[in-house]
């Protein structure tokens, strides 16, 4: 088990430096001077060039590169042209934000995608499998930020019960937590459901049935932990989803985060913030990838086997 973490950590080295180089490279591609925004009314190309200098941006790609991911590597992400304070404290002032947000989205998704899959599976062709496709699919197909606009609508300004904005309280966290998890919980929702009904068809099911199992034990203790394998796969993949799915929420709900941060500075070309949110970003994907791996290999010891 150890050396199959220890080799999947290890993996994410060389991941990191190709994100890292990514990022850097389209940063700098996309077209525009952050210096312009810098510079007053009546500043002259000398003034220009003096800025360029001070921030490093006279150099060429691969020696600005460089020096930033030394720098990175340090724990210095480098000063907000902008803002002028250090990136690392924008980065840990909005993280809790963004991670309270993707940690309710996770559950939110996960609970009740997992909870529609088993009673669709268990009570296949019913009304009750009807209802629970449906509520699934709408969650795949509404976009996020038409649903946020919508549960605004109804449950902070119709019925006041949450607030339209802010981060000051658990109410706020409630409404974006449910905007961005419905997504998540249609897709795993329809997963689980699939998986489990293919379970229903293997013959070791037949086989708890002869022996006198009940059908909630039979579902709950053995055919939904065999079904796990592809919700596990989606994990990983949906811990990524959704904390970039909460860059949008939040400034659909005015909640201050990485997508915030991350959005005002590409408006105002901020390079040494834009590159560490889109680290930060990327880096959730890869880890959650990580993550799933982990839980797949301790859900089934064939993975692991592999390693020995």
């Amino acid at each position: 088990m150890w050396i199959y973490v220890f080799r999947r950590t290890l993996l994410l080295i060389p991941i990191f430096f190709i994100i890292s180089l990514v990022v850097f490279s389209l940063i700098h591609l996309v077209p525009g001077d952050p210096v312009d925004s810098l510079l007053g009314p009546g500043s002259t190309a000398a003034d220009k060039v003096a800025l360029t200098k001070v921030y490093g941006l006279d150099k060429s790609l691969p020696i600005q590169y460089g020096v930033w991911l030394k720098k990175f590597l340090t724990g210095d992400m480098g000063q907000s042209i902008i803002e002028k304070q250090p990136v690392s404290d924008m980065i840990f002032y909005n993280m809790p934000f963004t991670v309270r947000l993707g940690l309710a989205s996770i559950f939110i998704s996960f609970v009740l995608g997992i909870f529609l899959g088993i009673i669709s599976a268990a009570a296949r062709n019913t009304f009750i499998d009807y209802i629970s496709m449906i509520i699934a699919l709408l969650g795949v197909t509404v976009p996020a930020f038409w649903l946020g606009l919508i549960l605004m609508l109804v449950f902070s300004v119709i019925l006041g019960w949450f607030p339209v904005s802010g981060s000051g309280s658990l109410k706020t966290l409630v409404l974006p937590a449910i905007t961005v998890g419905l997504g998540g919980a249609g897709l795993i929702a329809r997963i689980t459901r699939v998986s489990m009904l293919e379970m229903f068809n293997k013959e070791f099911v037949l086989l708890l049935y002869a022996k006198g199992l009940s059908k909630p034990v039979i579902i709950f203790k053995h055919i939904f932990r065999n079904a796990l394998m592809p919700v596990i796969t989606i994990f990983g993949l949906r811990l990524g989803w959704i904390l970039g799915g909460a860059v949008t929420i939040e400034i659909v709900f005015s909640r201050p985060g990485i997508g915030n941060m991350l959005l005002s500075a590409l408006y105002r070309r901020d390079y040494p913030v834009v590159q560490a949110s889109l680290i930060f970003l990327t880096m959730a994907v890869i880890i959650g990838a990580f993550l799933a791996d982990i839980m797949y290999s301790y859900a089934d010891p064939r993975v692991r086997d592999v390693y020995k």
